[in-house]
């Protein structure tokens, strides 16, 4: 048997092929294109995600022979997105991605309804799917009148895979229609976001059966049998049950573009005031809780433009060892900033420069700013009662040890880095595939990485950080106010 676990991201979508064992096979990539047509817009073609579907199993199909026994699908992807369907089941417009901005003021307006935080557990941000439909409904009323369907976009593979319209909790989680804390859909948050539950789709859990491959699709990808399709999950909680996050405090950190720091829960304790996530997780009677920095590697990469070096090149310089802080610091709210500001027009700056001030000052500053923003949300993490021991570290930005080890030593716990191999999202699915399709306990099949290095806070360093770190959130309240008066 072989189980396919699709990652359809915000770029491209990878499909990983794992045979019985959980081993990998192979895998397949295809990239795609977004639309900004105005500032803060962020649409896609769903026919593009179909495209790149079909292409990428021809390839696997193409190139090994287990695919022709593959068992069950599983879908993971962005979360958030509106793609909308009439009531022939074809798409209406564009699917308003997770990083389009222009449902601002509906999102506040659904935030500041009674009842809207309480059920939903989050503070409805603009890239949350509900206030996509109310901006809709404002501005493109006939659009809106179409609306049999509104499906993420891990649901609309579901459909084109199954012919069902069907969802899993972790990705519904974060359209602010879900009651998070019962798994349902809630009819107090559908009224207040103007929208039925006849316009949601099924729900199950991501590691449930939704449904079988639809035959004329598998007679096109020839695999003979009923081949199971799992309810998938958003891609974060994907990513957590491929590096084994599903029990109390089991926590990763993505030092990606953006900066992810994630804890699996045992129960619902949401704390939508810190701006924290509180979603479901892909398996039944688990959450995860998460905060968001919107500019992790990318503080970085913008460093490396401005000076005309390479990142890599620019952590390199500094060596093996932590340096002390400096007098040099960066506030990385270069796009805004999500946990726990929540604060979408906050902009980054330096301080303390001086004419003694070099390249190596600007880079550790850099470094040090997300260190401390990411602090921000292991800290309010901290209040919900989760206790971290310990995190696995992935992303671009691991692969420089001296950010790792700075890391590890603000937020005062060990970071383990995986050996180099196949984890994330794209796993994750294929292993909510392997559940659904065998029968399979969560617990036997979503097992952690095999780690190849461990790197330990710097306790000859921790005094002097922790006072940086203080320096620095004594600032942010400054920086906001200058913010504000600049708009």
């Amino acid at each position: 048997m072989s189980y396919l676990g699709i990652d359809l991201g915000t770029s491209g979508l990878r499909a990983l092929l794992l045979a019985e064992d959980g081993s990998v096979i192979g895998s397949a990539e295809q990239s795609y294109s977004s639309e900004h047509k105005h500032p803060g817009w962020s649409e896609q073609n769903p026919a593009d995600w179909i495209t790149a579907l079909e292409m990428a199993v021809a390839e696997l199909r193409g190139s090994h022979s287990e695919f022709t026994d593959l068992r069950a699908v599983s879908v993971a992807g962005h979360m958030h997105g509106a793609t909308l369907l009439d009531s022939t089941g074809d798409v209406i417009r564009p699917c308003i991605l997770w990083n389009d901005t222009r449902s601002d003021i509906e999102a506040q307006h659904l935030d500041a309804m009674p009842g809207v935080r309480e059920i939903s557990g989050n503070i409805v941000f603009p890239g949350f799917t509900a206030p996509k439909l109310l901006w809709v409904k404002a501005h493109e009323p006939e659009s809106f009148a179409r609306v049999a369907k509104v499906l993420l976009p891990t649901a609309y593979l579901n459909y084109y895979l199954t012919g069902d319209y069907v969802a899993d909790m972790s990705d519904s989680a974060g359209t602010s229609w879900l009651d998070v804390s019962g798994r349902a859909w809630s009819d107090t948050l559908l009224t207040a976001g103007q929208m039925s539950e006849t316009q949601m789709p099924r729900l199950v859990e991501g590691c449930q059966p939704a449904g079988t491959l639809r035959p004329d699709l598998a007679a096109n990808w020839g695999v003979s049998g009923s081949v199971f399709v799992a309810g998938g999950a958003g891609d974060n909680a994907a990513a957590a049950c491929g590096l084994g996050a599903l029990n109390e405090a089991d926590g990763f950190l993505s030092l990606g573009t953006s900066g992810v720091l994630l804890a699996a829960r045992d129960g619902y304790y949401p704390a939508p005031d810190s701006a924290l996530h509180t979603f479901c997780h892909a398996v039944p009677d688990r959450w995860y809780q998460m905060g968001v920095m919107l500019s992790a590697t990318d503080s970085l990469n913008w460093l490396g433009q401005i000076a005309g070096k390479n990142p890599s090149d620019l952590t390199r310089n500094l060596g093996d060892n932590l340096r002390a802080p400096g007098r040099v610091q960066f506030y990385p709210y270069l796009s805004g900033e999500r946990t726990p500001h929540n604060d979408a027009s906050i902009r980054g700056s330096f301080t303390g420069l001086g004419k003694d001030t070099d390249q190596s000052d600007l880079t550790c500053a850099v470094l040090e700013g997300v260190a401390y923003g990411l602090s921000d949300s292991y800290d309010a993490l901290a209040q919900t009662g989760v206790s971290i021991d310990r995190l696995i570290g992935i992303g671009g930005g691991t692969q420089s040890r001296y950010w790792v080890k700075l890391i590890a030593t603000v937020l005062d716990v060990p970071i383990e880095l995986p050996q180099d191999g196949e984890f994330g999202a794209a796993l994750g699915a294929a292993r909510l595939a392997m559940i659904a399709g065998s029968g399979a306990s969560p617990e036997d099949i979503l097992k952690p990485p095999r780690i190849g290095e461990r790197v330990l806070p710097d306790s000859n360093m921790a005094e002097a950080f922790n006072a940086a770190k203080i320096r620095f959130r004594a600032a942010y309240e400054h920086l906001q106010e200058i913010s504000s008066r600049r708009g």
